[in-house]
């Protein structure tokens, strides 16, 4: 069977092979699940370790796309941050959000050690910003890896402000910068109440205090609550390019085959 990956905007799939020319920066990966760790409500850090991984290199906030499952023919991906690169020991995590009901979840929840998995990476345009005095990041569980391993990365001095919501107080993260970073979180919980509304993170982004200088955003998470939190940020006087909005996924419908929300909202 020749595998594919269907393109962002719902057209024809391209091979592996075909996406690979496409994507010069990334390599196809041959992984095996070394370790797993679940913790909190439904997050589960995966560790991977291949031969593949040697030179290995990524931009804080990258992921990595990985075959999940197969329906109909059609090859299902997904992609997830990359947590954390251990470069002397060619050993990659992935931490998952596993409550899901959709291929992802499934896939997430039933790996087990010693298992093979095909991925494709690193993947990913947002990074965090070298001109900002400060670094604000706004979103919601599935976001939490991304935002925990880019505030690590920051350099010394730096000040972060993160306000995530999870489902519970269980589900906060520790974060580990290398350096001395000045970092002031703030956990919502949602304590029952379903994922992806927008009403905590825009108040939120409505109300947290600022840091003096230029400084930079970074909205992920649910693509409704994305744009809603973007026009608040927005209305508070960041300009357009001191936003950076990504959509991890949409509520009420699948991620494409190809691991994220289509722009139209048709499920793939």
């Amino acid at each position: 069977m020749t595998e594919s990956i269907p393109t962002p905007g719902g057209g024809v799939d391209m091979t592996t092979a075909d996406f690979l020319s496409r994507v010069p920066d990334t390599r196809a990966l041959n992984l095996r699940v070394i370790d797993i760790e679940d913790s909190g409500t439904a997050t589960r850090a995966v560790r991977f370790a291949s031969d593949d991984l040697d030179g290995f290199r990524y931009a804080p906030g990258q992921d990595l796309m990985v075959l999940v499952d197969t329906n109909g023919g059609r090859i299902i991906r997904r992609r997830y941050t990359i947590r954390r690169f251990d470069a002397a020991a060619n050993v990659i995590e992935l931490d998952m959000i596993t409550d899901s009901a959709g291929p992802g979840g499934r896939w997430a929840r039933g790996l087990q050690i010693g298992d093979t998995v095909e991925g494709i990476g690193p993947r990913g345009k947002i990074t965090l910003s070298d001109r900002a005095a400060w670094h604000l990041f706004l979103g919601d569980d599935v976001a939490v890896p991304a935002f925990a391993a880019m505030i690590e990365a920051l350099p010394a001095g730096a000040q972060a402000v993160l306000v995530a919501e999870v489902a519970a107080a269980g589900d906060q993260v520790k974060i580990d910068p290398v350096v001395p970073v000045d970092v002031r979180a703030e956990w919502l919980h949602r304590d029952g109440a379903a994922p992806g509304d927008s009403d905590a993170l825009v108040a939120a982004a409505r109300d947290v205090a600022l840091p003096d200088g230029p400084g930079h955003a970074y909205v992920f998470g649910e693509a409704a609550v994305v744009a809603a939190v973007r026009d608040v940020l927005a209305a508070r006087g960041l300009a357009p390019e001191q936003i950076s909005a990504k959509a991890y996924w949409g509520k009420g419908r699948a991620n494409a085959s190809h691991g994220e929300p289509l722009k139209d909202g048709r499920a793939a």
